[in-house]
């Protein structure tokens, strides 16, 4: 199965996914995954606001920036940098628009912070975050993360759990079903 899904450091819900994704590929699931960036900053811009694509200080685009770094740079490092960026902020409550934790997170990861720094000096992450984001917003209607996409289908998800490969499988299992525009719990049983 090939999808894409979108993420965020910012949001909990993101995280949730995206590390059911990781998990599942970790337990040898047969996916292609490519995860694409969204900038829940740019979605609060008002009209005729600039864009943050490329504004470090914008809430959580330098954390995009060097996690797309990563992506680019050092492939096999991203799941564990990835995971770690997440877990700076919603583990231990940092702030993603401070450069040393987001170094931080990538050596973690098991990432070089200096090589991935140099990535993000040459500008490419912020041109990626504006291309991949826009191209989410106009030809799938991406309004938030975390969204799974295949062919030209985007569906935006919820899961309650974190990381949980099952609550995924189910997702995936249905996801072309394109007759179910929405399906959403009137109250939370927690």
């Amino acid at each position: 199965m090939e999808f894409q899904v979108t993420f965020d450091y910012l949001c909990p819900f993101a995280r949730n996914a995206n590390e059911a994704v990781l998990n599942g590929l970790a337990d040898g699931r047969e996916w292609e995954v490519t995860f694409r960036p969204f900038s829940l900053a740019q979605v609060h811009t008002d009209e005729g606001e600039p864009d943050v694509f490329d504004d470090p200080t914008a809430s959580g685009v330098r954390a995009l920036h060097w996690g797309l770094a990563v992506r680019e740079l050092d492939p096999e490092r991203f799941p564990a940098t990835h995971t770690a960026l997440f877990a700076a902020r919603h583990d231990d409550g940092l702030d993603l628009a401070d450069e040393e934790v987001v170094r931080g997170a990538v050596a973690s990861g098991g990432a070089d912070p200096n090589a991935v720094a140099e990535v993000v000096a040459s500008g490419e992450p912020a041109r990626i975050l504006a291309e991949e984001h826009t191209e989410a917003v106009d030809r799938w209607g991406v309004f938030g993360v975390p969204t799974f996409l295949a062919d030209d289908v985007g569906t935006f998800v919820r899961f309650m759990s974190r990381g949980d490969v099952d609550d995924l499988d189910r997702t995936l299992a249905i996801l072309d079903w394109q007759e179910l525009n929405e399906f959403k719990r009137t109250r939370v049983p927690r």
